[in-house]
């Protein structure tokens, strides 16, 4: 884990070294100096192989019953920026800057007797480089740097830097949409050398490799990297045990657009299904509305359907929101034409009650007449008459309290599933506020 320090310090020392050297070399000597190392490094020779080798390989004594410990590879990982995330492929594509470094002490030299080199560039392809590959990986392509060499180092060290665009398996949890985090693994692992012989480690620590991805992120977009974490783990592979090193990415969603677009106007026709019950219209003018208001809610939600997540374990959070909204949007649409039937039923025993009225009135008016015609008869049907008067009132308070009833009826219920609808949006809102915000 402190291998960079050590590394940095051996960078200062031979810095310091090389420009002493350096300062006591003229342009001629320099070039003579690179030529030397390339001698003694043997590149000159396509058959001198074993010193590019693995020193494992050629340099173990049988005679020594020591027991040789793995070698060391070291990796590194810095994200640059995050291209695409595709929540229905689960898939990431990321642009990566990977290093690689590896210990050959074969491969090393004194730089004060080279003018002061200690770093030297030769073709990848006549060394030996350890064949890590990332577990995850869907499709791996080389970004604008391909890496064709390998960095010498003095002290024995091999360094190749690849900038790579990258798309990883990556299993996402949409279920906060658009408020959520995902945390990608990124694996790296050696499927030829078992974990006797090679282990993986990280060549910097998890502060490090976060504050420097963070310094090289070119694209912020839609989402933002968080951190990023380092594990160590094994996996078996044809019973060997393989060494294996897990770089975590954790990465955040910007909801702002998803906000403005599809939260806001969700709940602004929420907010005008509720000023509906305020209206002083008739119920077939609110039921009007309501209807043009829950077919405009449907278009939107059709507008937004390839904007919405449809592959997660649960039911994303924002489909629970849309979904509820629009059916208490039905069913206030329902309760609306309820109260309009009542309403209307009303008005219509009233009517009656007053044709009645003005026919019985009538009727009364025509015995009157015929009454004062005849004197003698009027005096015996006198008691007939008001009975008729008597009951024909009686009939009209009960048709009128009748029609009051299905009125009264009507406002009581619209006023009760007023109260009912504006506690079940509270409740409804705190919930899903207190999910999307644990």
């Amino acid at each position: 884990m402190y291998l960079h320090w050590i590394m940095f310090a051996l960078v200062l020392m031979t810095d310091f070294c090389s420009v002493r050297a350096v300062q006591n070399c003229s342009a001629a000597q320099y070039a003579e100096a690179k030529k030397d190392l390339f001698v003694h490094l043997g590149l000159d020779k396509n058959d001198y192989q074993n010193p590019r080798m693995w020193h494992l390989i050629f340099n173990h004594n049988p005679a020594n019953n020591a027991k040789v410990n793995p070698d060391d590879i070291y990796v590194d990982i810095y994200v640059s920026s995050i291209t695409n995330v595709n929540e229905k492929a689960q898939s990431l594509t990321t642009q990566v800057k990977i290093i690689t470094a590896w210990r050959n002490s074969n491969m090393t030299w004194n730089a004060a007797h080279f003018c002061g080199i200690h770093t030297f560039a030769a073709p990848k392809m006549t060394f030996w480089s350890p064949d890590i590959a990332i577990k995850e990986s869907i499709q791996t392509e080389f970004g604008t740097k391909k890496s064709l060499n390998v960095q010498l180092r003095d002290w024995g060290f091999l360094l190749t830097s690849e900038v790579l665009s990258l798309t990883t398996a990556c299993k996402m949890d949409l279920y906060r949409f658009p408020f959520d985090t995902q945390i990608c693994n990124i694996t790296f692992q050696c499927s030829a050398y078992s974990k006797t012989n090679l282990v993986i480690r990280p060549l910097t620590d998890a502060n490090e490799a976060t504050f420097a991805s963070r310094e090289s992120f070119e694209a912020q977009g839609e989402r933002e990297l968080l951190s990023t974490n380092i594990s160590n783990s094994q996996a078996t592979i044809f019973l060997d045990d393989m060494d294996q090193i897990i770089y975590q990415i954790t990465i955040k969603r910007n909801p702002v657009l998803y906000v403005i677009n599809i939260i806001v106007p969700v709940f602004v026709f929420f907010v005008l299904d509720v000023m509906f019950f305020f209206v002083g219209t008739n119920g077939a003018d609110k039921v009007t509305y309501k209807v043009t208001l829950l077919l405009s809610f449907s278009v939107l939600l059709l507008i937004f359907n390839d904007t919405l997540p449809s592959t997660s374990r649960r039911i994303p959070l924002i489909g629970v929101y849309c979904s509820g909204i629009f059916c208490l949007i039905g069913i206030s649409i329902l309760e609306t034409i309820l109260v309009n039937y009542l309403m209307t039923k009303g008005v219509k025993k009233r009517s009656a009650v007053e044709t009645t009225a003005v026919t019985d009135c009538v009727r009364d008016q025509q015995k009157l007449r015929d009454s004062v015609r005849d004197q003698n008869e009027e005096k015996y049907c006198t008691l007939d008459l008001l009975k008729q008067i008597l009951r024909a009132a009686t009939n009209r308070n009960q048709r009128r309290k009748t029609s009051l009833s299905w009125t009264a009826w009507a406002r009581i219920i619209d006023v009760t599933f007023l109260v009912l609808y504006i506690i079940t949006i509270i409740v409804f809102v705190s919930v899903l506020i207190n999910r999307w915000f644990p």
